[in-house]
């Protein structure tokens, strides 16, 4: 077991080009002694200079996402139920994209005032969407539909998904946006379809739930993980922490926000951290309590504030990757500490960053970037060797298509969102060759046995591929039959 993390070198960071930046103020404030040290503190909690006695901290829209993502996957692993429930038996169709779009397509001055369905033990300080920030939605902040800053054309340019199969009943495959529309079109046709009593069933021969499909794809999990890419993740690398577009980014101006307590660029890398996901004091955190229960009534007030003690999927997986590493990494810590650090840069300069300032908040950016990354690919192995272990069990009773269908989609949904870094570790030729030997669904425990064995084949060479990509220890990539690793 890890022990709870400190920041490192006494929570200071040596950055001597950072001389002549402001005066010491209070412990929760980036300060910088006359020697030129930048003090970085231990939780994310920076004191306004515009303000008296307000934080210049704020990210609730990100927060906002975080919950309606989760609310999503919430709804789609009970869908089933209510179908079989009677809940659309006079459905008609387009009914149940509807539902899944309340979610996707979030009218806040419709239902911001609904309760969100993300609960925690004591139970949340905000009960509300708007309770977190209103006019927030997920299209929106999709890949390719906030382009601005994208670093690709995601209307013509979005890979990684060939066989338009799953775009049968409505969407494409050709866009983030109209593949989420290609899962939601399915779901509904089979939620319709099991109204209407048609059953289906996997290779095994389990009923299926209305989220899994005969080629074995859970659209939840497919869902979920492809939109923790497409919006979180895409946003904070390629928009509100990249450096390319003039006014944006790390290119935003560091003076006051109009009357807001921040300056735009204090903004700006504040909702890189949102969408991160992580609480205000992770570092206190140990891997355990991030990955679960993942929350702490820190300020005592018997309430979980979602806005500040609460580690969402992204900072989630962070720790899980560092628990189940067979080479230790510590991926929690660095990106926490790049994240704390970039901020303390920031929040310490007087106006506008020197070039030094800037090329030093660049590298913490990096690092911090980087991390997630890793983390991502990381993940992609772990549910690569899960696949590879569902696979074992093919012909005998122990095997269970719900469940690779999970593990299966979970590493395609990661997978996909890796091209949504603008400093991708992974160049584009590897990334095309990467979904070229995973595919567009599993195969199955009723294909030939010489396509299960070069399927498993392809899954171990997809697997090196990152692992030479990302620099990843043997040791974390596991062995052909996907144990001893991540």
């Amino acid at each position: 077991m890890k022990l709870k993390k400190t920041v490192s070198v006494g929570a200071m960071v040596g950055l001597g080009l950072l001389a002549g930046c402001g005066d010491d103020t209070e412990s929760n404030n980036a300060t910088n002694n006359g020697g030129g040290e930048l003090q970085v503190p231990e939780t994310y909690n920076f004191d306004s200079k515009f303000v008296e006695g307000e934080s210049s901290v704020s990210y609730s829209g990100q927060v906002a996402r975080q919950v309606l993502i989760a609310d999503l996957k919430s709804f789609i692993s009970g869908l089933t139920d209510s179908v079989d429930a009677g809940d659309y038996d006079s459905a008609q169709d387009g009914d149940v994209v509807a539902a899944l779009d309340y979610y996707f397509r979030f009218d806040s001055d419709a239902n911001g005032d609904s309760e969100f369905m993300l609960s925690t033990d004591p139970a949340t300080k905000q009960t509300t969407y708007n309770d977190i920030s209103g006019g927030k939605n997920l299209v929106g902040k999709l890949a390719g539909n906030d382009s601005v800053t994208d670093h690709k054309d995601w209307a013509t340019e979005f890979t990684g998904w060939s066989d338009t199969t799953i775009a049968a009943n409505g969407g494409s495959v050709d866009t983030p946006e109209g593949l989420v529309t290609a899962f939601f079109e399915t779901l509904e046709e089979n939620a319709l379809g099991r109204v209407a009593g048609t059953e289906r069933t996997g290779t095994d021969g389990q009923t299926l739930p209305v989220h899994v499909t005969e080629q074995g794809q859970d659209l939840n999990q497919l869902t979920q993980k492809f939109l923790l890419m497409a919006v979180t993740y895409s946003q904070a690398t390629d928009d509100y922490m990249d450096s390319d577009t003039d006014g944006k980014g790390l290119k935003s101006s560091n003076t006051q926000d109009e009357d807001a307590p921040y300056t735009t660029l204090e903004h700006q890398w504040d909702e890189g951290f949102g969408y991160f996901g992580a609480a205000r004091d992770f570092l206190a955190y140990s891997d355990e309590e991030i990955a679960s229960p993942g929350y702490m009534d820190t300020d005592g007030d018997g309430a979980i504030d979602l806005k500040s003690e609460y580690n969402f999927a992204n900072a989630a997986y962070f720790a899980k990757r560092d628990l189940s590493a067979v080479e230790p990494t510590d991926f929690t810590q660095q990106a926490m500490e790049a994240f704390l650090t970039g901020r303390a840069i920031i929040s310490s300069a007087d106006g506008e960053l020197s070039d030094e300032q800037m090329a030093a908040l660049e590298e913490q950016r990096d690092i911090a970037v980087m991390a997630w990354e890793k983390v991502m690919a990381a993940n992609v192995v772990h549910y690569i060797n899960d696949t590879l272990e569902a696979m074992s069990f093919f012909g005998g009773n122990d095997y269970d298509f719900v469940e690779h269908a999970k593990v299966w989609s979970e590493m395609k949904g990661f997978a996909l969102g890796l091209q949504f870094n603008p400093h991708s570790m992974l160049s584009d030729a590897d990334f095309e060759q990467f979904h070229t030997l995973v595919g567009d669904a599993p195969v199955l425990a009723d294909a030939d046995q010489a396509d299960i064995d070069q399927y498993k084949a392809d899954l171990i060479a997809a697997r090196q591929l990152l692992g030479d990509a990302y620099g990843f220890a043997d040791a974390n990539l596991g062995n052909d039959s996907g144990q001893n690793g991540w």
